[in-house]
């Protein structure tokens, strides 16, 4: 087997098994690509079958060597594990090679988030006296109030819109559905939305169940939502560098600054394991540290 079959039949397990998004698919097909490049560059000749715990050592002393990250360096990681696996899964392979290669340890970085007054400084900051102004404050209020990831957010149909519910379906990772609550806020500027301003738009063929549109009638990008929160961060003066992951992050913290249980902000989040909810616990702590540092007398 050559490299550029086993890549070929990896992506296809990766897109039609796993039914992992398009993005998602890319991310792991770049990750084995780095290692074929190392073979290349050191003009080593060995196919997918032949890799061995020492071909590895050698890649992560070279990856290493470029510059890159820890982070960087554990998600290459993670790729090139997921192809061995996937490799020994169909009987091409009965050792993996991976199972000795360790990840870099990582310090976990604690996300940004805003506070509950920036996000309203943000959502004030909105002109909602023109059409796209009243579109992004709706996509703002949806993103804040149910945490979604903005993959999440230009998906979002209206047949999956349960309004007198107060729920959103939600499609995540993996094609994976979840129900969300949706608030009273979002659920206003979304009809807003809707009624003034979607209504009279001409919207292009199939993409009619899309509750947020682009001016030529089509769903939005993920670009797209980044410049616009990028724009409106720049508009009000804003220090932080903030993304429309951070109105996740900022969701996920005030539930659980407020005494929401974990498990409940698990599933809304659509987080596989807990253990990445529980990041959020660690901020909460540090909320607390810094309410005892403040207000207790021995301290």
């Amino acid at each position: 087997m050559n490299w550029s079959i086993g890549l070929k039949q990896f992506q296809e397990y990766l897109q039609i098994e796993k039914s992992l998004s398009g993005n998602s698919v890319e991310a792991y097909v770049r990750d084995v690509k780095k290692l074929v490049q190392y073979f290349e560059i050191t003009q080593q000749k060995v196919n997918p079958l032949e890799v061995q715990p020492i071909h590895l050592h050698g890649f992560l002393e070279w990856i290493n060597a470029l510059g890159m990250t820890s982070h960087s360096q554990a998600r290459t990681l993670s790729g090139i594990r997921a192809f061995y696996k996937f490799l020994i899964m169909e009987d091409l392979l009965h050792a993996d090679p991976m199972e000795t290669i360790e990840a870099p340890k990582l310090q976990r970085k604690l996300p940004d988030t805003l506070s509950y007054e920036e996000i309203i400084m943000l959502f004030e900051a909105v002109d909602v006296s023109t059409p796209e102004g009243t579109r992004n404050k709706a996509m703002l209020e949806t993103l804040y109030s149910s945490g979604l990831r903005v993959s999440e957010l230009i998906e979002l149909k209206l047949s999956n819109l349960y309004e007198d519910l107060g729920f959103v379906r939600v499609t995540g990772k993996g094609n994976k559905e979840r129900l969300v609550p949706i608030g009273r806020d979002a659920l206003k500027y979304i009809k807003l939305y809707i009624e003034g301003v979607r209504r009279h738009q001409t919207i292009k063929k199939g993409q009619e169940d899309f509750i947020f549109l682009n001016r030529r009638g089509s769903s939005l990008t993920r670009v797209m939502v980044f410049n616009i929160i990028k724009d409106l961060s720049a508009k009000v003066g804003m220090q932080k560098s903030i993304s429309p992951h951070t109105f996740r992050h900022s969701f996920a913290t005030h539930l659980i600054e407020g005494g929401a249980d974990l498990r409940a902000v698990q599933e809304m989040l659509g987080h596989e394991s807990i253990t990445t909810t529980e990041i959020y616990t660690h901020l909460d702590r540090d909320y607390l540290k810094q309410v005892i540092h403040e207000f207790h007398p021995r301290s």
